[in-house]
């Protein structure tokens, strides 16, 4: 495991996705949701890895920021997902639960960098 507790819950929230969407594909043979839920929920936890290796202040807040939006795309697609019947309110509940807790804790991240940011050189604004 990482030093991080964001990214390590990204990726145990990625795993949990892999595992729904093996499941719904097997019992519903639905590909075009599954498929979709699958890209967004996996590049949260690919766009915080890939944060770690940014070139700078700037670079390191975008790629929290498209991880962010991953996140909140995600939370559509399980949505969506529960309320067509392909999900149970059991499989759904918890990884909704765990979405919302990395999309808070991805805010809390982008706005402590930026932040920092400000007082580290005023005339910045981002």
């Amino acid at each position: 495991m990482s030093n991080s507790p964001l990214r390590d819950k990204s990726k145990e929230f990625a795993k949990a996705v892999v595992i729904l969407c093996r499941e719904i594909k097997s019992h519903h043979r639905e590909a075009v949701l599954t498929n979709q839920l699958l890209r967004s929920g996996t590049s949260i936890g690919a766009n915080l890895h890939e944060a770690q290796y940014a070139q700078g202040a700037k670079d390191f807040i975008s790629k929290l920021e498209i991880a962010q939006k991953e996140c909140y795309e995600t939370e559509y697609w399980l949505e969506l997902l529960y309320e067509t019947g392909y999900m149970t309110e059991t499989q759904y509940k918890p990884l909704k639960n765990d979405c919302g807790a990395i999309r808070r804790m991805l805010i809390a991240s982008i706005n402590t960098v930026k932040e920092k940011r400000r007082q580290d050189d005023p005339h910045k604004t981002r």
